[in-house]
């Protein structure tokens, strides 16, 4: 797992060792920031079931101004934050533990881009967004990035939120919500 692109780029980040987190592929993170390529710059993002901070922390690369990292999962936030401090971007970095509600009602502000890759079968990827819209988290010209099961499907509107794109990849979906 590398960082792609930006000012990080071909920084390694620390995997799991085991199974019970899934990173996103180089394959499809290269495929989610082609989706969203000119909105992030200089903006808040939101890396919620965060995991490694893989995505995050590409964003960080990229431009991105702040990235709150939310997970649940204490091997998860230790992976994240060792991810945040081999890159060097602590200053840009507020990791939060948590649930996503409780880490949701800790953000400040809207961000520009919500990254959610809850885990498959949990079956939060709608409560989520719809508490985003409650929330009023996500700048006008937002985006959700959505990475799912294809076994999920999606609704076309969640909320004020509409489906923009949905590329499918292996066994893994990602859905683009603004």
């Amino acid at each position: 797992m590398r960082i792609i692109a930006g000012d990080l780029k071909g920084r390694r980040l620390t995997s799991p060792k085991d199974e019970k987190v899934r990173p996103t592929s180089d394959k499809v993170k290269e495929a989610i920031f082609s989706m969203i390529s000119d909105t992030y710059y200089d903006e808040m993002v939101i890396d919620l079931f965060a995991g490694t901070g893989n995505l995050g922390i590409e964003a960080i690369s990229r431009g991105a101004r702040h990235c709150y990292f939310g997970d649940k999962s204490k091997d998860s936030l230790a992976l994240i934050r060792e991810n945040i401090n081999t890159c060097k971007v602590q200053d840009k970095a507020t990791v939060i533990a948590g649930d996503y509600e409780m880490v949701l009602k800790r953000i400040s502000g809207k961000a520009q881009i919500i990254f959610l890759d809850p885990p498959y079968k949990d079956g939060l990827m709608i409560s989520c967004i719809e508490l985003i819209n409650d929330m009023d988290l996500l700048t006008e010209d937002g985006y959700i990035v959505a990475e799912h099961s294809l076994d999920e499907k999606l609704p076309e509107n969640i909320g004020k939120y509409q489906k923009i794109k949905e590329k499918r990849y292996g066994k893994i979906a990602v859905s683009i919500y603004g």
